[in-house]
């Protein structure tokens, strides 16, 4: 495993932040790690790249204990934090050959490096600009690059795609699922849909707790219905009707005439429904088809009844 986490808590004060979390990344996987805001993301990341001691636990980077071998884990990770603390004061490219020369990398190297991750990350016309004139986005592309300069095998990145722009999202999605093809990818976002995009599992933290870890394609199939049809009739019809149509789980009857039926099958059933409703001389006047997309599980799973 590229990334091994066993039962890790961290406690400040009498408040525990992450209480025996664990789970294991393999190499080349893609990792969305989501939760709200005070869940133990950031916490959990921050011990996983060394700068926070686990009250408890251990945590091992391709075998390397990150306890016990700070440095050498160090080497191996790119880490982008939430709160971006570059050098406001230095150029693009002073700081990155700085970055380089941090990780030993240093002349020809560090020059063909600082190049190829200014490409990566679109800083190129912006590479002799001082930091501190940059907009938010563009720090974004420095913090991002100063990660990948020493070609780390593992990257933790803590919201990279905060203060960009739609297009240059885009932009930072593809880089990210081109670099995951070789990297192990921890990837902390409140956007749910970048993870649907570009993350192969998803972990969920609530209260300092993995409340769900699969791959992002199954989290909506264990949770009960995989789909919803929103069905709108003409007129009134009895609720336990629908109940009788045996690819109907659930059916939840609205204001309007308007019921939602819930199903697990993966297929489409519209067409069986509108059978149903013509056996039944129902007037359908609209049907919409609804999958359950990351965002209602995740609101399923740190809802209220976790709280």
């Amino acid at each position: 495993m590229s990334i091994s986490v066993k039962k890790i808590s961290r406690k400040f004060g009498e408040q525990w932040a992450v209480k025996e979390v664990s789970f294991e990344i393999r190499s080349g996987e893609i990792v969305g790690f989501i939760g709200p805001n005070g869940a133990g993301k950031s916490t959990t990341m921050r011990m996983i790249t060394g700068f926070l001691p686990p009250t408890s636990g251990e945590i091992f980077i391709n075998g390397l204990n990150n306890r016990e071998q700070p440095m050498e884990v160090k080497k191996i990770i790119g880490y982008l934090p939430e709160h971006n603390p570059l050098y406001l004061e230095m150029y693009v490219k002073e700081y990155l050959h700085y970055v380089a020369g941090l990780y030993g990398i240093n002349g020809k190297e560090a020059r063909q490096r600082v190049d190829e991750v200014i490409r990566q990350v679109g800083l190129t016309g912006e590479r002799h600009k001082r930091i501190g004139k940059l907009s938010k986005g563009y720090r974004q592309r420095v913090g991002l690059g100063q990660a990948l300069i020493h070609d780390p095998e593992v990257l933790i990145l803590d919201e990279p795609t905060s203060g960009l722009d739609p297009n240059q999202i885009v932009e930072i999605r593809n880089l990210i699922s081109t670099v995951g093809k070789e990297k192990t990818v921890i990837l902390s976002t409140h956007i749910m849909q970048e993870v649907e995009a570009i993350c192969d599992r998803v972990i969920i933290i609530d209260k300092g707790i993995i409340r769900a870890d699969d791959a992002a394609g199954s989290l909506g199939k264990e949770r009960g219905s995989v789909q919803t049809i929103e069905i709108e009739l003409e007129e009134n019809c009895p609720a336990e009707t629908w109940k009788t149509l045996d690819v109907v789980e659930e059916v939840r009857e609205l204001p309007g005439n308007i019921y939602l039926l819930a199903t697990n099958e993966t297929k489409d059933i519209r067409s069986a429904i509108f059978k149903f409703a013509v056996e039944k001389k129902l007037t359908v006047l609209s049907m919409n088809q609804k999958h359950k997309n990351l965002e209602t599980v995740f609101r399923e799973i740190t809802g209220k009844e976790n709280h």
